[in-house]
């Protein structure tokens, strides 16, 4: 059963600028379950007509983007949901999925049934799926400290490594117009750089390895060529690659704290994701409290004095709890007929729209108002260093 929560939004604008930026309100919430379940990942389809919510129920929810509208439900994993995505504009309606109960699953959005199951065999926990190589049919997944490939058109595996990683396989993706590259990410703190074209196999196709030096939960790519690499760790640093040099461009091994001192918010205790902006070309890291505040930080990693700045965008006021999933719809804006911002998901069970259309505004009410302002961002030099939250 679903429920909708409509919440005021302030109309009052702001100029954006070095000190200010445009105010954001709650459109809405929908609580997705009642109980102590919550929201894992949202992920969009191809042309934003509907969006897929991974929950801690072991199922994925469907919804429409601009009106929060509840379309059905896809039930058949029996172990948590790692991650979810559709699939590209040839299969618009496919949705992937991948669980610790060992399988990867396909599903019809539109009928939510299961159309395809691979599994990778006993206790093999799939942790991160993508798919890449020529005509988009080569899958690769992480698993235990494994990579597990298959051609996707006969669901039959090609190949395995399994000297590359000696711990869980957190994160696997292939870089976005470099089909052939796969990068993948473990606990281990390592990533690693294979090129997949011909036969793979861990001796011949392993290009680069890059030391975090702990565990790695999440990365992913930007640039204009998708050259450069973000990656977040289990205990909350951040740093910058760039994968076809083989280095790091920045290590920001104290990025929680650089983040808390930046606001006058409470701690930042963890990270959600990193966003970039191609237009820009500007990285943001996106951090959050325990009471569900998040925030847009922006990474200065290509300056002489590398860190991470004042929040660029601040969300507060729709959850309860950590925020585990950001999605943006700034870049479908025109579509979405609502001037939404996006969507964010937690472990309050919440789904939370948030809006800049002035439109929807009724009156003005600061305690449902998301934005970044002077009083926010500024600090008196007087001010002293917040105790950084420790997480264990």
């Amino acid at each position: 059963m679903e429920s909708a929560e409509g919440m005021e939004i302030e109309d009052e604008k702001s100029t954006p600028g070095p000190s200010s930026a445009k105010r954001f309100g709650l459109k809405n919430s929908i609580q997705t379950n009642f109980g102590e379940d919550y929201v894992f990942q949202i992920v969009p389809k191809d042309d934003w007509t509907s969006m897929a919510v991974s929950l801690s129920t072991n199922a994925v929810k469907l919804y429409s983007p601009v009106t929060g509208q509840y379309i059905g439900e896809c039930k058949g994993h029996s172990s948590t949901i790692n991650q979810i995505s559709f699939a590209g504009p040839s299969t618009p309606h496919v949705l992937y999925s991948c669980s610790s109960d060992s399988t990867l699953r396909a599903w019809d959005s539109r009928s939510f049934q299961q159309v395809s199951c691979i599994n990778t065999g006993p206790s093999q926990e799939v942790f991160s799926f993508s798919f890449g190589g020529e005509g988009h049919n080569l899958l690769a997944a992480g698993c235990k400290s494994k990579i597990l490939f298959w051609d996707w058109r006969r669901t039959k595996q090609i190949a395995c490594l399994e000297e590359s990683h000696v711990e869980d396989v957190t994160q696997v993706h292939f870089v976005p117009g470099h089909e052939s590259k796969l990068v993948s990410a473990s606990v281990d703190g390592l990533m690693c750089l294979f090129d997949t074209s011909g036969d793979i196999n861990d001796d011949d196709h392993l290009i680069s390895v890059f030391n975090v030096g702990t565990s790695i939960g999440k990365v992913g790519f930007f640039g204009a060529t998708n050259q450069k690499l973000w990656c977040l760790t289990h205990i909350e640093t951040l740093s910058v690659w760039d994968w076809s040099n083989e280095r790091a461009e920045a290590i920001f091994e104290d990025a929680r704290g650089l983040a808390s001192e930046s606001w006058t918010l409470d701690n930042v205790d963890y990270f959600v994701d990193c966003h970039y902006s191609s237009e820009d070309d500007g990285l943001w890291v996106i951090g959050g409290t325990n009471g569900g505040t998040i925030g847009y930080f922006p990474v200065k990693y290509a300056t002489s004095r590398k860190t991470v700045g004042c929040p660029e965008a601040v969300f507060q006021g729709g959850h309860t709890g950590i925020v585990r999933s950001v999605l943006p719809m700034c870049s479908s804006s025109s579509r979405n007929g609502g001037g939404i911002y996006g969507w964010t998901g937690g472990e309050d069970g919440r789904l939370c729209c948030w809006t800049s259309d002035d439109s929807t505004t009724t009156t003005t009410t600061k305690s449902n108002t998301s934005w970044v302002s002077t009083a926010l961002v500024d600090k008196s030099p007087k001010t002293t260093r917040r105790l950084r939250h420790t997480p264990y």
